[in-house]
């Protein structure tokens, strides 16, 4: 999972959503007859979080991380706060804004398959 989600794999966003989802379907159909429902939860949210760095690291300029984060509804004065702050990829991928900006929902239409959803559809045992 590290390096489908590796930030300098110069590979479209959509790519990787792609890939993911054929990892995350192989392990569910592999693993859907053992119990591991906090385990999808742990790796879901983990997913998520290495997508919006990987998102971050891809707007690449404080203007185009400001103008992106304004179309998705952030306030204008938390979007320049926010593409100003020289804090590292993965710091950043933890604010409140941006998990706003860049939601679960959001992510979900671009195509990303939940992990913890998928595995309650195909688990067995539950």
């Amino acid at each position: 999972m590290k390096e489908l989600t590796c930030r300098s794999w110069g590979v479209s966003n959509s790519y990787k959503v792609e890939k993911l989802n054929q990892l995350i379907r192989g392990w569910i159909n592999y693993f859907k007859i053992g119990s591991m429902k906090t385990l999808c939860r742990e790796l879901d949210g983990n997913i998520r979080y290495r997508l919006r760095m990987c998102i971050w690291k891809h707007w690449k300029t404080p203007q185009n991380r400001a103008k992106n984060l304004m179309k998705l509804d952030v306030p204008r004065w938390a979007a320049f706060k926010i593409a100003y702050c020289g804090d590292r990829y993965a710091r950043l991928a933890h604010n409140g804004w941006i998990q706003k900006a860049i939601s679960t929902k959001r992510l979900t239409s671009f195509g990303l398959v939940s992990m913890l959803d998928y595995y309650t559809e195909r688990c067995v045992t539950c």
